[in-house]
């Protein structure tokens, strides 16, 4: 799906070829990685990953396209599984208590037919054998698209849409936030903001791309 080759009987959602030549951050093995500095003095995060590098014109914004508006669901489940695994073998992210994908306005939702986020969200849930939970933080408000708005309106625009609907839920746990894509990071951070309305909590981040910083 990354080429738009046909893909073998052995293969799966993409091509050997694609997987093992998409461009990775190696970022959860980098605990001073370019996201970490990008949420510095933002949002008070414990790890933070991304699997691909996304630009435009490459093969990840194929994907994520592919993923967000062409109802291709498989891709989330695929690599979310995928990178599950990578992140596995990783201490850091073995102490996470539950995976919550960002969530969409039931506007949205209804439209769209899926949350791209929870798809990723069901594949790290196998790859990484925590349990995922859709039902506690929730988005209040709709939002227009984010994405030819500058940072401040990107901050302005998701400011004081998310909630928690029992807190006490995240109380004492370790939480890993997911979603497809960062950017400038202003949609996480209101999401970890929302989060840490909980006691002594803890925020991890896994995205599948992010733009090069």
């Amino acid at each position: 799906m990354a080429c738009g080759k046909a893909l073998l009987k052995h293969e799966e959602c993409i091509c050997a070829y694609c997987l093992f030549h998409l461009p990775q951050t190696n970022y959860h093995i980098d605990d001073n990685n370019d996201l970490k500095q990008l949420m510095w003095g933002k949002a008070e995060i414990e790890n933070i990953t991304a699997l691909y590098f996304y630009k435009k014109g490459n093969k990840t914004q194929n994907l994520m396209h592919q993923l967000k508006y062409k109802r291709k669901k498989n891709i989330g489940l695929y690599l979310g599984n995928y990178y599950g695994k990578m992140l596995l073998k990783n201490p850091r992210y073995n102490e996470i208590d539950y995976i919550v994908p960002i969530p969409l306005h039931k506007t949205k939702l209804r439209k769209r037919g899926y949350n791209q986020s929870e798809m990723i969200g069901l594949g790290l849930e196998k790859g990484l054998g925590k349990e995922m939970l859709t039902d506690v933080l929730i988005r209040k408000e709709f939002t227009e698209t984010q994405t030819k708005k500058s940072r401040m309106e990107r901050w302005e625009n998701v400011e004081s849409v998310f909630a928690l609907t029992d807190s006490k839920r995240f109380d004492n746990k370790h939480i890993l936030l997911v979603d497809d894509v960062i950017t400038t990071g202003s949609t996480m951070e209101a999401c970890v903001h929302a989060v840490q309305k909980a006691e002594n909590v803890k925020v991890s981040i896994v995205c599948l791309a992010c733009a090069k910083q």
